[in-house]
């Protein structure tokens, strides 16, 4: 994938300029297309993801148009490497203002007597302990000043329930749409403010974590829609446009929405 030339910002949310951002799962789909809209109304950004030629593909792309950015290898799931990386963040810019909880995986799809548990808890682990472990240690970097955190969640397991065989991944979906709203009023206190999006099908690479058993078949219920799942504009949504949200839920534009779901799905989940 070769280096795209940054885009001008589709509005100007002048608040942002030389604030900080975390953004997990930032070398590909929602996070990468996050992790530049940010970067250009002014954010400086760290991009934490594994290790990956993509995710510093994007940090290149940041520097290269004037942005700021760094980048941390993480895997949210392990305590000790995410409580690192916020500290990197805190010792290279002094402060925090944003995180974007956004990287998860769909992990092992299969039927409920077919799921292996290990399967089940690396599914759960990436999803619902990571988001947990990414708040946990941004709240000590922001209490002083404030800010806004947001969780990647989705339609599934808030609002639809026919991915067959994503139980896991709904179940982890569903968490952390609870958990935004304990964290938000928690937190509240602090002026920090949590929020979950909710998007339905995005054009992303999350399909390289994905891996569907045989066994699916079994428990497959036939749902035709007409002119495919998307009324609104017939195809899956695009990473920017979920981009612009984030940007949107980091800003002072939306002060006074917390412990809030989202839905950016084009109307996909009320059929």
């Amino acid at each position: 994938m070769g280096v795209q030339t940054m885009q001008k910002p589709k509005m100007l949310l002048p608040d942002l300029k030389d604030k900080v951002a975390v953004v997990t799962g930032a070398g590909s789909g929602i996070g990468r297309a996050a992790a530049l809209m940010l970067a250009q109304q002014g954010m400086k950004v760290c991009l934490a993801d594994l290790k990956d030629e993509r995710r510093d593909q994007t940090v290149q792309e940041i520097l290269s148009t004037g942005g700021q950015a760094i980048s941390v290898d993480v895997d949210v799931a392990d305590p000790i490497r995410v409580a690192e990386a916020f500290e990197e963040v805190a010792h290279a810019w002094g402060r925090l203002d944003f995180v974007f909880a956004n990287a998860g995986i769909n992990g092992v799809l299969a039927p409920i007597e077919d799921m292996k548990p290990e399967d089940w808890d690396r599914t759960l682990s990436v999803n619902l302990k990571g988001t947990f472990l990414c708040v946990k240690h941004a709240v000590p970097h922001m209490k002083e000043q404030g800010g806004s955190i947001v969780i990647t969640s989705s339609i599934n397991g808030s609002r639809k329930f026919s991915g067959f065989g994503m139980s896991a991944y709904s179940a982890s979906k569903a968490g952390q749409v609870a958990f935004a709203k304990m964290a938000a009023l928690e937190l509240a206190r602090y002026k920090i403010r949590v929020n979950a999006i909710c998007p339905g099908s995005i054009k992303t690479n999350i399909g390289e974590n994905t891996q569907p058993t045989p066994e699916l078949q079994k428990i497959k219920i036939p749902v035709n829609y007409p002119e495919g799942s998307q009324p609104l504009e017939h195809a899956p949504g695009m990473p920017e446009q979920v981009a612009d949200l984030v940007a949107f839920l980091a800003s002072e534009a939306s002060s006074h929405i917390t412990g809030t779901e989202l839905f950016i799905d084009g109307a996909e989940s009320l059929l």
